[in-house]
């Protein structure tokens, strides 16, 4: 989903059994500010259709980190000087990656 929306380096994190955050963590990058709203928007956009509906947005309007929380997903929009400078795969770096 976030790929069709021209998201970067998506990495899907499993974090069964290692946090009572989310059951999956999902990464993603843009490059700019319209492009990382525009991936969250479309990821908004495919889920609603789908029947579900995000808990909390966080991190829309100056979109250096979106975070679009659906309970056991959390989709993380960075781009890419957030995402190295928070670096969450390092993180949770005993979490599984999921294969796409």
């Amino acid at each position: 989903m976030a790929r069709e929306h021209k998201a970067m380096d998506v990495v899907v994190l499993d974090l069964h059994g290692i946090s009572l955050v989310a059951d999956y963590f999902i990464i993603a990058s843009a490059t700019s500010t319209v492009h990382a709203q525009a991936v969250a928007d479309g990821i908004l956009m495919e889920l609603k259709a789908r029947g579900y509906q995000a808990v909390r947005r966080e991190g829309y309007q100056h979109a250096r980190w979106i975070l679009l929380d659906y309970g056991e997903v959390v989709v993380h929009i960075f781009q890419p000087g957030e995402r190295l400078f928070y670096d969450l795969e390092h993180l949770w770096g005993d979490a599984a990656v999921v294969e796409m």
